[in-house]
């Protein structure tokens, strides 16, 4: 094992905060370390300072693409934290089918990692406006910076006993049965669910249109406050007014300074 000495461990962790907002303290060293010695081994870098010059010299961005890949946590499941998506069908789809005049329904899923949070979001905004479809635009924006962790949320391909959690009508019209032990998305849902790889360091959100629903769940647990306070702002200018932010459970806000009042626990609405 190639070990990381301290003055290469703090230029990784400047520069991964630097791109990605992800804080490393001096105890994830090791783990830092243990996560890219597949990277080093493959590309036959001796030492962590040949493969951080690699770093910044590749223009061609697979080198950034592959770190981001190794630095992420990708865990998550279906259901995870369900009491965010129980209210979410008994309060916030509700108020959305009589405030929209549009019939345009805008959801964020930030951080989407593997795709299960994205694909039931999109499941009740089908359970909520199917009858009324095709009037209605419920497309659920998904969005990370792990190209590998997209990569299995468009596949949409996951373990029968992953799907456990989900009710079993859910299962029935929503999956269809796939490699041995796998199901397998509907074409229908997947149609449901846009897939980006987006960066949430971005100064500023591309987006020409605010959000109705921004769900950010177990991704700000990595980030430090003065990084966390500038997300949470840009989240705030792209949530339409009476709008709802989403965070982990695990997570919360400053009750002051945010703009978005406190609802419950890790949910919060802009007022307007």
């Amino acid at each position: 094992m190639i070990a990381i000495t301290d003055g290469e461990f703090k230029q990784f962790s400047d520069f991964i905060k630097s791109r990605y907002g992800i804080h490393l303290k001096p105890e994830k060293k090791a783990l830092l370390a243990g996560r890219l010695q597949q990277v080093l081994a493959e590309q036959r870098f001796s030492n962590f300072t040949d493969y951080f010059h690699h770093l910044l010299s590749d223009s061609s961005g697979a080198a950034i693409s592959l770190l981001a890949d190794k630095i992420t946590t990708n865990h998550t499941f279906f259901m995870r934290e369900a009491s965010h998506f129980q209210f979410f069908k008994d309060r916030v789809l509700p108020g959305l089918s009589q405030t929209i005049r549009n019939r345009d329904v805008r959801i964020w899923c930030a951080g989407c990692s593997t795709g299960e949070e994205a694909y039931t979001l999109a499941f009740l905004l089908d359970e909520r406006f199917r009858s009324e479809q095709p009037a209605w635009d419920t497309r659920v924006l998904a969005t990370d910076i792990s190209s590998k962790a997209l990569e299995t949320a468009v596949r949409g391909t996951y373990p029968d006993k992953s799907l456990e959690a989900l009710p079993s009508a859910w299962r029935s019209v929503y999956f269809r049965k796939g490699p041995e032990g796998h199901s397998v998305v509907s074409d229908a849902a997947k149609r449901a669910v846009i897939f980006r790889r987006f960066n949430l360091m971005q100064p500023a959100f591309p987006f020409k249109r605010k959000f109705h629903a921004i769900f950010c769940r177990n991704v700000m647990i990595y980030f430090d406050e003065r990084t966390k306070a500038d997300l949470i702002r840009k989240f705030y200018e792209h949530t339409e007014p009476g709008g709802y932010l989403f965070i982990g459970h695990s997570e919360s806000l400053e009750r002051d300074g945010t703009g978005y009042r406190y609802v419950m626990p890790s949910v919060y609405r802009r007022d307007g």
